[in-house]
């Protein structure tokens, strides 16, 4: 409370009414009270007001998706009478043509998509047992938010619970079929699955608590046991049928993580031998796999930002700071989502090597308005673009992942100078008491780490990583203890028999399974994030103070940048050079990272967008979440897991320039 200085009187008239002069003071000090009280009403009319606003369009849009996803003959119907009939299901395709069920399908969910729920809390997560902290409706986050921020965060020391506080993955196919009501997942996959006869005893869903460590998975909760033993009984109860997992997103690092710990001895591993996965596995059909990591990771853990919510802050940034809600929102969610381990294993992998330098990256080229000419031929879409045409679009440097302004992004690198800022020192000069309690790792570097930051200019894939080891120490602890993220000189060094390699391929082998076949199906034709153009925030000293500076734009034709984004082809998420690398080149045919030749695919879907609001997300969809609803993929999947082989689909379908990308990269093979 402020405390007022009572004015001193002036020489007061030789009236002596000292009285009426201390009425007047009571009254004035009266009036500013009420004024005060005027104006915190006024402040929390306006917090209630933005509170109000936001979860009115939050029900309005859940409860729209509910009438969505409870009457969808309505939707269909109205379709139908405007364009036609509309072609059959997937499933309903291919039970015409006699498809039958045979092999068992395991789904591993990947990254957010999985629903978690509460088994022990604290007093302010009361009446909360056992209901979803997230997925679902997401009612915790609105009625109690930092209580919601406080139970979904792990401990920063350990990356495990917290104490008093035990969050589980949900169990069953519900787990991940619907993120929310009416945002299908794995739904619509399960429903054309069922078409042709697969029900619960041919299924199954391999949750996991996505926010901790592919390793501590195991540790807590016996997690990749369970997938062990679950596959073991779908090929004893399936007439020894081998399975066909099917990964998305994390979820196909999370798998090759377990097919390298099932054939470790125990206590390590699962003691299941060198065969396990030759017994066991007929094929891992790939959905989106960030196998080479993802840039978007890199701007998740700097500055709690992707391209989306980039812009969504600069047009309302009081939504999204505390000027309006007193919650200061990006805030809690870096310091959350830094103690999630699982976010580092999406940091890019093989450094320089395939992401580029300051002047190379295997994208140099790419056209972002081109729309390349489809094609089933292996190589066709390679050799029907000109090295030409690929150099069409000049000056982009996908090579620079985080560029501290505009000028830094687009200079000939002998015009940058680049100063060191691992040895600089850090200095705390912010008190607590005006960030209210939200203190972040920025704060104990103080101005002078974060100025040694900016003043670096360019980060590579190789720097990446010094500089999240500078701003966010504690999480890369944590992270080298569990997650690698080079290229392996010498696979028999007996170093890489140790898990924290496991989940990266180019620092492991592929199960000895000759027989097994490998795909990796994935979206393109969509913009995705590659590099970014960063500034300084203004008031850092209680605000994240690295941000993405959307007012960088290149207004010149076939330009990849724009609102602070250098974009390439990928699937609005996970760029191409990450999902199809391997594929084409690193696992391809007999390689040290796959020295029992085990037979690997490339199918890749052309991003078509629903032609109207009444398709939903679409049926051609390439998006990184909406591509499970594509009815081109589940065809695909549906004749494998019915005993199709890669070659019976036609082999690689390829629209990109992935293999002559993946050409360009020199690695050791």
């Amino acid at each position: 409370m402020m405390l007022r200085r009572r004015r001193k009187p002036e020489a007061a008239e030789p009236s002596g009414n000292d009285d009426s002069l201390g009425k007047e003071v009571r009254e004035r000090e009266k009036e500013e009270r009420r004024r005060q009280r005027v104006q915190r009403k006024k402040e929390w009319s306006c917090v209630d007001s933005c509170c109000w606003f936001v979860g009115a369009i939050c029900c309005s849009w859940w409860f729209l998706l509910f009438l969505y996803n409870c009457m969808p003959s309505l939707p269909q119907y109205v379709t139908e009478k405007i364009t036609g009939p509309l072609p059959d299901p997937p499933g309903v395709k291919l039970q015409k043509e006699g498809l039958s069920v045979k092999h068992p399908v395991v789904f591993v969910p990947g990254i957010v998509t999985g629903g978690l729920e509460l088994w022990e809390g604290h007093q302010c997560a009361e009446e909360l047992f056992r209901k979803r902290l997230w997925g679902g409706t997401f009612g915790e986050l609105y009625k109690r938010p930092l209580c919601w921020v406080e139970h979904m965060s792990l401990d920063n020391e350990t990356g495990l619970d917290p104490s008093g506080i035990r969050v589980r993955p949900v169990s069953g196919l519900v787990a991940a079929d619907y993120f929310a009501p009416g945002y299908f997942v794995w739904a619509v996959l399960i429903a054309n699955l069922a078409r042709i006869g697969y029900e619960e005893k041919s299924m199954y869903m391999a949750a996991y608590d996505w926010r901790i460590s592919f390793q501590n998975t195991e540790v807590r909760d016996k997690s990749l046991s369970r997938i062990k033993s679950n596959i073991e009984l779908l090929v004893a109860t399936n007439g020894g049928n081998k399975v066909v997992v099917i990964p998305h997103s994390m979820g196909a690092l999370y798998f090759l993580h377990f097919m390298k710990w099932v054939e470790a001895p125990a206590p390590i591993g699962g003691g299941g031998g060198s065969d396990w996965c030759a017994k066991h596995i007929k094929a891992v059909m790939n959905i989106g796999g960030p196998f080479l990591g993802a840039p978007k990771a890199i701007a998740g853990l700097l500055s709690a930002e992707s391209r989306d919510v980039a812009v969504a802050r600069s047009v309302a940034p009081s939504v999204l700071d505390k000027d309006v809600f007193g919650f200061q929102t990006l805030q809690h969610l870096m310091k959350m989502v830094r103690t999630w381990d699982t976010t580092m294993s999406m940091i890019p992998k093989g450094g320089d090597t395939i992401w580029g330098n300051l002047d190379w990256s295997p994208e140099d080229g790419y056209n972002c308005e081109s729309k390349k000419e489809k094609s089933n031929d292996t190589h066709a879409a390679a050799q029907n673009v000109t090295e030409g045409s690929l150099l069409s679009a000049k000056g982009v440097h996908y090579g620079r992942l985080v560029s501290f302004g505009k000028d830094a992004a687009e200079a000939h690198s002998s015009k940058i100078e680049i100063l060191d800022f691992k040895d600089a020192p850090k200095g705390n000069s912010i008190p607590n008491s005006t960030c209210q309690d939200v203190w972040t790792e920025y704060h104990d570097m103080g101005i002078p780490g974060i100025k040694a930051v900016a003043d670096h200019k360019i980060y590579t894939a190789d720097s990446i990583l010094d500089l999240l080891h500078y701003v966010a120490p504690k999480m890369m602890q944590r992270g080298d203890a569990h997650f690698s993220h080079g290229i392996a000189d010498d696979l028999d060094d007996p170093k890489y028999n140790h898990y924290k390699y496991w989940s990266n391929p180019l620092e492991t082998r592929l199960p000895n399974a000759p027989e097994m076949e490998i795909f990796s199906l994935y979206g393109v034709g969509i913009p995705t994030e590659r590099a970014y153009v960063y500034k300084l925030s203004p008031g850092a000293d209680c605000y994240i103070p690295f941000q993405i500076d959307t007012l960088a734009e290149d207004a010149t034709e076939n330009s990849c940048l724009a609102s602070g984004v250098y974009n390439v082809n990928g699937d609005e998420t996970v760029p191409v050079i990450s999902t199809g690398y391997m594929f084409a080149k690193g696992w391809r045919g007999k390689t040290r990272f796959n020295p029992s030749g085990v037979r690997t695919y490339i199918r890749e879907y052309d991003h078509a967008p629903p032609a109207n609001l009444l398709e939903g997300r679409g049926t051609q969809s390439g998006a990184h979440v909406d591509i499970m609803g594509n009815f081109a993929l589940i065809e695909d999947i549906i004749r494998v897991a019915a005993g199709a082989t890669g070659e019976d689909l036609g082999g690689d379908r390829v629209y990109s320039d992935i293999f002559k990308w993946s050409e360009r990269i020199n690695l050791k093979l």
